[in-house]
């Protein structure tokens, strides 16, 4: 399989959660939109990785599943603080918090 196909995915992917992230006004799919995002550009990682021949592609792409995963702990800490206080996980309600 050529690389311009995952290429062509990792690209398709990334428009999905670029969607998700300006039209979702869920925290939990707005965390999920950055997840793909970063998924498609791991993707990219590693196709370009298998293309040359090497491996440092893929160790990026550890060290970016890393950062999702930290990301996505405190992301969940803070939406369950901030449902705990305002009983919603919407963005619109984020935005009339002052303090």
């Amino acid at each position: 399989m050529e690389t311009t196909w995952y290429l062509y995915l990792a690209v398709a992917i990334f428009f999905i959660g670029l969607f998700g992230v300006l039209v979702r006004r869920n925290v939990f799919f707005y965390l999920m939109s950055i997840e793909l995002m970063l998924n498609a550009a791991n993707l990219v990682f590693v196709a370009c990785a298998r293309q040359r021949g090497d491996i440092n592609g893929q160790v990026l792409a550890f060290f970016v599943m890393a950062l999702a995963a930290a990301e996505a702990c405190v992301g969940l800490a803070i939406v369950i603080l901030f449902f705990r206080k305002r009983r919603s996980i919407s963005l619109d309600s984020a935005t009339e918090m002052h303090s």
